[in-house]
């Protein structure tokens, strides 16, 4: 497998987090969007929406992570990343939805473009911007958390899930806009639980070969 996708992008991020946690190879393929290397014909030609990551297989193409990540899951089951009930998985893909539907879109790199070079907004605004749906999002996944007295380590149950896999990119994010994440114990918990995971570790921004300093 061939994984096109950039360094501190969040979705590429949960990306290679599901691939760790499923032990599945793949060579890493840089996509440098600081230099819009995305928007030029070659990365067009493996995904005309220009957007990272992109996972091939062989002669297939698979764009849009949370595609990529629910075929892994079909196509490689184990370890699973979603639990075996039906009401349970509901809870865990509600738990990621909350980043991947209602934070992630609106802070991701082509918004805030627009924000600075369209709008014409100044840095000030444009944390201001991240920092209103991130808290928002993280609202309601703390209390979700808070209220879950089943819960382990993680997201939910005593294992890595598909809402850890959505959860530790955005908190990566959050710090990077500077959101204080002091009113959210459990979040920060959940994170320090997988940052004790080589899964998560490996899949860290700063441990690509595309970051600052490899």
């Amino acid at each position: 497998m061939k994984l096109h996708n950039f360094f501190r992008s969040g979705t590429s991020h949960r990306l290679r987090i599901a691939l760790n946690l499923k032990a599945i190879a793949y060579d890493y393929v840089p996509v440098d969007l600081r230099t819009e290397e995305h928007l030029g014909a070659a990365f067009k030609a493996v995904n005309p929406q220009a957007l990272v990551p992109a996972l091939v297989s062989g002669d297939l193409t698979l764009i849009q992570s949370p595609a990529i990540i629910e075929w892994l899951e079909e196509r490689y089951p184990a370890p699973a990343l979603l639990p075996a009930d039906a009401d349970e998985r509901a809870r865990v893909r509600a738990l990621a939805a909350i980043v991947g539907c209602d934070i992630h879109p609106i802070n991701n790199r082509r918004v805030l473009e627009y924000l600075r070079k369209t709008l014409g907004c100044n840095e000030d605004a444009v944390l201001a911007w991240c920092a209103t749906w991130i808290t928002a999002g993280f609202d309601a996944l703390e209390a979700l958390l808070a209220a879950d007295k089943n819960r382990g380590a993680f997201c939910f149950g005593d294992g890595p899930t598909l809402a850890d896999v959505y959860l530790v990119p955005q908190v990566e994010s959050a710090r990077r806009f500077n959101v204080d994440l002091s009113a959210y114990p459990n979040i920060v918990e959940v994170d320090r639980a997988c940052g004790e995971l080589d899964a998560f570790r490996r899949a860290a921004p700063a441990m690509q070969p595309d970051a600052p300093g490899k």
